[in-house]
């Protein structure tokens, strides 16, 4: 089982940036992708930005060219850097771990961002 602590999340005006960070422990090495998705009031959970265990990434559309999703083998963490943010970036962001990027199967309790 992966443990998984956000942190990070905050207030920022529009075409700021923030960057999320993503602690992971526990059955690291049974985890080949990490992600991060996010759930703003009133839509469904959507995924932002993936990273698989030799370290391709799989962005959204959406955030596209603005986020960019990284991690720290050494440091057994997750980041999410999201520049030129916008209102429509605002969620609490929650970051995953699963053994594939078709199914996660540990979540992290969620840090809110939100965007004025």
């Amino acid at each position: 089982h992966v443990q998984l602590v956000e942190s990070g999340g905050g207030s920022v005006q529009a075409g700021g940036s923030l960057r999320l960070s993503c602690s992971v422990s526990g059955s690291v090495s049974s985890t080949n992708c990490l992600g991060w998705f996010r759930q703003a009031p009133g839509k469904e959970r959507e995924g932002v930005a993936f990273i698989r265990g030799g370290g391709s990434t799989i962005y959204a559309d959406s955030v596209k060219g603005r986020f960019t999703i990284s991690k720290d083998n050494a440091k057994n963490t997750l980041y999410l850097q999201m520049n030129n943010l916008t209102p429509d970036d605002t969620a609490i962001y929650y970051c995953a771990a699963g053994y594939a990027c078709a199914g996660f199967n540990s979540w992290g309790q969620g840090t809110q961002v939100t965007v004025s």
